[in-house]
């Protein structure tokens, strides 16, 4: 286990600079999860970590030792791929134990680890069968199990459930999260997911064309985005958005280019008269009214027994999403005005960074 740091980290193929100098750390024991859209830099930031990918600058430390120039099997990693990359002519028991024995490990310790894993995994009664002979959910078992018995400093996973289906990554998520409390050592995780990001970390780094968006707690992301990017991108389904600009004459209210206008809590916001804003609305904030400031003409609705979705455009085109904790009367076609009954979040149009007093 170990304190996993980056500073100023930076990687460029020729002209081309595809991570911009990322900062942060991962405290021992702590679960971090890369998340961002495809392209954004986040499994060639892990491959960096690793030591498969050569950095450009910056350093990496992994306790108080910089590994920028360690080779990927002396870094006391081990990391767990999307093809869970197993030995595909070996039995289960054999990949387990194949990493030990190229270290010389007494053959008695090796079957005691690959013992105590299997048990741990629920793998242990698959030892004999080869990777063909296996589901996807078992194989991705024996992936983590071979890294586990490594007892590696830090676990890197790079998507390792997005060739599941639906429910058994449900599972998985799980139990890599069980895996994690038990054994307490740092994890990095990459995803595209964030649902996954919100479930599983303690940590998130959100990243975007090769910069780090916002580092914190899932919560902290969630409640206090740092600006427009992080919150479209963490909370399911999206935050909505309504340009506008702040009234000139009052600067707790918001003239929405839909025609409608909205008051802002007062003292919340630092935003000047004039400015124009960005404001976001959560889905689970907003509700049906017959009084509510806002109109939108609905077109589709999802009923799914405890709870509702009601999906729907603004006077101006601009899509909204509403969530309702049970069932619904409201049909397609139905013309609604809509209250902001939760937290509002505002936006500088222009920069895109989150407008606080």
């Amino acid at each position: 286990m170990a304190k996993l740091e980056l500073r100023g980290v930076q990687k460029s193929y020729g002209a081309v600079e595809v991570i911009k100098g990322v900062d942060l750390t991962v405290e021992h024991g702590e679960f971090c999860v890369f998340v961002g859209p495809s392209g954004c830099g986040k499994s060639t930031l892990l491959r960096m970590i690793s030591g498969l990918e050569p950095i450009t600058g910056g350093e990496i430390a992994i306790g108080d030792e910089v590994v920028n120039k360690l080779p990927a099997a002396d870094r006391g990693l081990a990391m767990v791929f999307q093809s869970y990359a197993l030995y595909p002519h070996m039995t289960v028991r054999q990949n387990l134990s194949f990493g030990l024995e190229n270290i010389n490990t007494p053959k008695a310790e090796i079957d005691k680890k690959v013992g105590e894993v299997s048990a741990m995994l629920q793998i242990d009664m698959l030892l004999d069968r080869r990777p063909k002979d296996l589901s996807g959910g078992q194989r991705q078992r024996v992936a983590i199990g071979r890294a586990v018995v490594r007892e590696p400093r830090v676990f890197l996973f790079d998507e390792p459930l997005s060739n599941l289906d639906a429910e058994l990554r449900v599972d998985m998520r799980g139990e890599i999260s069980a895996l994690h409390k038990r054994l307490g050592n740092t994890m990095v995780y990459v995803t595209h997911d964030q649902v996954e990001a919100m479930t599983m970390a303690d940590k998130i780094a959100v990243l975007r064309l090769g910069e780090l968006e916002q580092f914190g707690a899932p919560l902290d992301l969630f409640n206090r985005p740092a600006n427009l990017f992080v919150a479209g991108f963490i909370g399911s389904p999206k935050m909505n958005f309504l340009e506008g600009h702040v009234d000139g004459t009052d600067r707790f209210k918001v003239q929405l280019k839909t025609g409608d206008e909205i008051t802002l809590p007062k003292g919340r916001f630092g935003a000047q008269a004039g400015q124009p804003v960005t404001l976001g609305l959560r889905p689970m904030d907003l509700q049906p009214d017959p009084g509510g400031a806002l109109h939108a003409d609905i077109r589709a609705v999802e009923q799914l027994g405890t709870e509702s979705y009601l999906y729907g455009a603004f006077s101006d085109g601009t899509k909204v999403t509403v969530h309702n904790p049970g069932q619904t009367n409201i049909a397609p076609g139905d013309k609604v005005t809509l209250t902001a009954v939760g937290d509002m979040h505002l936006f500088d149009t222009e920069s895109g960074q989150t407008l606080r007093a």
